[in-house]
């Protein structure tokens, strides 16, 4: 009986043309997981590259397919740990990191489109489905929520000053556009690419749970320390969650960029205390 179900989920994945799955898989997708915590919040290169070395071998003798899904996770976990993960916002930085974020999406979906052409990784903008009245009231909620929270957060920790104090137009431009093309990035990378191929091999709950665990990662590099996983981990479970549900990039991003909104108004008061007095913390 056992035999017969594996056969029969052999056949269902070779119909549906996703690969089939297996308990196993887990087993190296956790270790891709563990190898980006490693790359990022312990900042230790050389056990997070044995480690996701070690996770493409594992997969490699369970199934060809989530060899080279993984394989496309980790190759833009090694394009992200290349570069400083900071919030300089110097020409020079921004050029360095900006492209490598654009190799981390890009190289996978290049790789998942024109060469193994089973264009797993898309980003949908246009869905043609209009938004629900609870996803619409969401969105003002994202709001109130980032206004409540990141204040506190940002300037009781004072976590604030892992960003630069701004205080010309030039400097707060910059600061305005680093904090949305990180917010969108992270919806490109970790919930339309990681989650994306990570869900084709696991359950969503725990292809979830692995995007969680890179999207804080890297957080945590960037500067968001404190008991800030505390709530970034909930957050990424919830873009995931919301991107299974809707569909739509065009709204995960929506929401992430609420957020970094509020946590753009509230960087610009931190260091300038006079400015945007609208915050209570």
């Amino acid at each position: 009986m056992r035999q017969q179900s594996q056969a029969q989920a052999e056949l269902h994945g070779a119909e549906t043309g996703k690969p089939a799955r297996t308990t196993l898989a887990v087993i190296p997708a956790a270790l891709v997981s563990a190898s980006g915590f490693l790359l990022f919040a312990r900042q230790d290169r050389l056990s997070g590259f044995l480690l996701l070395a070690a996770a493409l071998v594992l997969a490699g003798f369970i199934s060809r397919r989530l060899l080279i899904d993984l394989a496309l996770i980790g190759v833009g976990l090694t394009a992200m740990s290349l570069v400083p993960i900071t919030t300089d916002i110097s020409t020079e930085h921004m050029a360095v990191m900006g492209t490598a974020m654009i190799l981390a999406v890009g190289m996978p979906y290049a790789v998942s489109r024109f060469i193994t052409k089973d264009h797993a990784i898309r980003f949908p903008i246009r869905t043609g489905q209009p938004w629900t009245r609870a996803e619409k009231w969401y969105l003002p909620a994202v709001l109130v929520i980032g206004y409540a929270l990141m204040p506190v957060y940002m300037i009781r920790t004072g976590v604030y000053n892992n960003w630069p104090a701004v205080n010309d137009v030039d400097g707060i431009a910059r600061l305005f556009l680093g904090t949305n093309a990180l917010g969108i990035w992270d919806e490109l990378f970790f919930i339309c690419t990681a989650f994306t191929l990570l869900r084709r091999h696991l359950p969503d709950w725990q292809a979830n749970l692995l995007q969680a665990v890179l999207f804080t990662s890297f957080l945590w590099e960037l500067g968001f320390h404190a008991w800030a996983p505390f709530f970034i981990f909930p957050f990424a479970l919830l873009q995931a969650r919301l991107f299974t549900v809707t569909k739509s990039l065009s709204y995960i991003v929506s929401v992430h960029l609420l957020f970094d909104f509020v946590l753009f108004l509230v960087l610009i008061h931190a260091h300038n205390r006079e400015w945007i007095n609208i915050f209570l913390y």
